[in-house]
Parts: C-alpha cells; sequence; structure tokens
C-alpha cells in the first residue's frame, strides 16, 4: 500500500513539475508572438491579447501547447491514479510536439524560430527536455 501511495505522490510530482516547465516555456512563445504582433499591428492590451490568443492565427500554433497542459491538469485532478502507460503517452507526445524543424508542420517551423530568437526558450525547452530526458524520453 505504501508502495503504491508513494508512486502516486511520485508521479503527481513529475505531472506537477512538467507543467510548471510548460508553462514558463508557453508564457516565452506567448511573449515572442505579442511582441512580434505589436511590432506590426501597434500595442494590445491584455484583453486584447486574450482575445488574439483564442481567436487569430497567429497565435493558433501556440494551442497544441496549451492542450497539454490542459491534459496535464486533467491528469493532476483525476481522482483515479496516473497509469504509466497515460504518463509514457504524455511525455512521448510533449518530446515530439516541442521537436524544431525548419521544414516541420507550423508548430515545429515556429517553435524552431523562437528557438533561434530566444535564449530564454532555450533555457525553458531545456529545462522540459531535461525533465523528459529523466524520465526516459
Amino acid at each position: 500500500m505504501l508502495n503504491t501511495l508513494q508512486h502516486r505522490i511520485h508521479q503527481h510530482q513529475r505531472l506537477a513539475n512538467l507543467r510548471l516547465k510548460l508553462l514558463r516555456l508557453h508564457k516565452l512563445l506567448l511573449e515572442t508572438e505579442r511582441i512580434a504582433y505589436e511590432q506590426r499591428q501597434g500595442k494590445v492590451s491584455r484583453g486584447e491579447l486574450l482575445q488574439l490568443v483564442i481567436n487569430h492565427d497567429q497565435f493558433a500554433w501556440l494551442h497544441r501547447l496549451s492542450e497539454l497542459i490542459v491534459q496535464i491538469d486533467e491528469l493532476l485532478q483525476a481522482d483515479e491514479p496516473v497509469t504509466s502507460e497515460t504518463m509514457d503517452m504524455l511525455f512521448s507526445d510533449i518530446s515530439i510536439l516541442l521537436t524544431p524543424s525548419e521544414l516541420g508542420d507550423d508548430f515545429a517551423s515556429k517553435y524552431d524560430a523562437a528557438l533561434q530568437h530566444s535564449p530564454d526558450v532555450v533555457l525553458a525547452h531545456a529545462d522540459v527536455m531535461a525533465l523528459l530526458a529523466s524520465s526516459g524520453f
């Protein structure tokens, strides 16, 4: 019983840590997009930015990362324990998504560009990748 409880606590801690790292990365990516948008369109308020994030094509590529963060939130709040298979699938999905590529899909190419232009994004990426690597990904 203690082993099972310890395992659940460990899984929860890993998910919570991953969530924090992904939130930091998402915030930095959102900030790079906001700056690029404001350079062309002018300054936007927080409310306008929220609407842009939800509805504007320039920010749409970030939705995939947002969805993974929401998935982690749901796992953290679930009553049932998170299975190893679910963790493996989630970590794999994140690892695949966060693979930058100039010639990849919309997310991969924009993520690659963000990594090329922002040292903070590089550091946040490295934090996520280190956590995934410590889990075998």
